[in-house]
């Protein structure tokens, strides 16, 4: 499953990605082969915890950090990565913050990292790996071409992923013209969904992670992204037996907290989401949000408004146009632009799915 990062590894990440100033020091770090400790940001509890070292409060540079790690010693910085404040500072964390780490480095880094609450940098001297502590988490920083070839792995899978959703939002289209929906199809559409949306979040993180370097992967990201794909909150309005606000959103996070193992199961994805009735083969009938979504400038209180009338796909689609005309809010031309994007959607998706 996707790993959760906190909003300060985040942009922790987003300071020490390729192209930027502070990334361009650590790398100089490493092929110096001199190890060093950083913390990013300064306050009360920090200076409690140092002892020795000077003051320097200058702007930052690749080159000063790289001269500062040559020296014993941590080195302070602002909060920004923009500014060395203090070098060669001896840091003494509470010994009693419990860690994993053996070296004494990354054990000092951890434990200051958990007692200021500070992104701290670990560059390993013998190891040549660039550790970085946020939140109780420690997360190593990968080569360039490591994550290039993760990422254009992901953008891969992502192709052939999102054109299986594209597939399974056809077959599901003409089902409901048919009206022989399933629960095992809602559940399907469900589990395409989440998993484009997996991947989506993966592959948005290495571009994160590439910084200057994940231009060519962001690109191919974005027109890969598919609007129709990213999220499952129209299946759900149009399905789930209960559907508003809460339920949908209850539900979205049951999706993304199945396991990679729990996903591919129809059958739990139905159960987590809230399909009380587990036979898969249970007919379900569609309210009508997913197609009527489909009509350009179509306002969502006028898509409300027809569900309300209308109840259901098949009855919305057998309306009349006086029928349609008696919808506050839908006049003559918006009721012929209705019935015939309808039959349009009808006869495009019964075509589609026939070839």
């Amino acid at each position: 499953m996707q790993t959760r990062y906190s909003e300060l590894l985040l942009k922790t990440i987003a300071r020490i990605a390729p192209g930027t100033e502070l990334r361009e020091g650590l790398e100089r770090i490493l092929r110096g082969r001199t190890g060093a400790l950083i913390v990013l940001g300064s306050d009360k509890t920090v200076t409690s915890i140092s002892s020795g070292g000077f003051s320097i409060d200058t702007e930052f540079s690749a080159t000063r950090l790289r001269e500062l790690a040559k020296m014993d010693g941590a080195i302070i910085c602002n909060r920004e990565g923009t500014r060395l404040l203090h070098a060669a500072v001896q840091l003494s964390p509470d010994t009693s913050i419990d860690t994993n780490e053996s070296g004494t480095r990354h054990r000092t880094a951890e434990r200051v990292a958990i007692q200021t609450g500070f992104p701290v940098i670990s560059v390993s001297a013998s190891m040549s790996v660039i550790s970085v502590y946020v939140d109780g988490t420690r997360y190593t920083v990968e080569s360039t071409q490591y994550l290039m070839s993760r990422a254009n792995q992901a953008i891969q899978t992502l192709e052939s992923y999102t054109r299986r959703l594209s597939t399974v939002l056809t077959e599901l289209s003409s089902m409901e013209i048919e009206s022989t929906v399933t629960i095992t199809n809602v559940a399907l559409t469900l589990q395409r969904m989440e998993m484009v949306r997996r991947i989506i979040a993966e592959v948005s993180h290495y571009v994160l992670e590439l910084g200057v370097n994940g231009r060519l992967v962001s690109l191919q990201l974005e027109e890969l992204r598919n609007p129709e794909s990213s999220t499952s909150d129209i299946i759900l309005r149009d399905y789930l037996p209960d559907a508003n606000e809460l339920t949908i959103a209850a539900a979205q996070q049951a999706l993304e907290n199945l396991d990679d193992m729990d996903i591919v199961d129809l059958k739990t994805v139905a159960r987590v989401v809230g399909f009380d009735d587990i036979d898969m083969e249970a007919p379900l009938h569609p309210r009508g949000y997913r197609l009527l979504d489909g009509i350009p400038t179509m306002p969502r209180a006028i898509t409300e408004r027809m569900v309300e009338r209308f109840g259901s796909l098949q009855a919305l689609m057998a309306a009349s146009l006086e029928d349609l005309r008696a919808v506050e809010g839908v006049g003559e031309q918006r009721a012929r632009t209705i019935r015939e994007s309808l039959s349009r959607m009808a006869e495009s998706s019964l075509e589609k799915f026939l070839y």
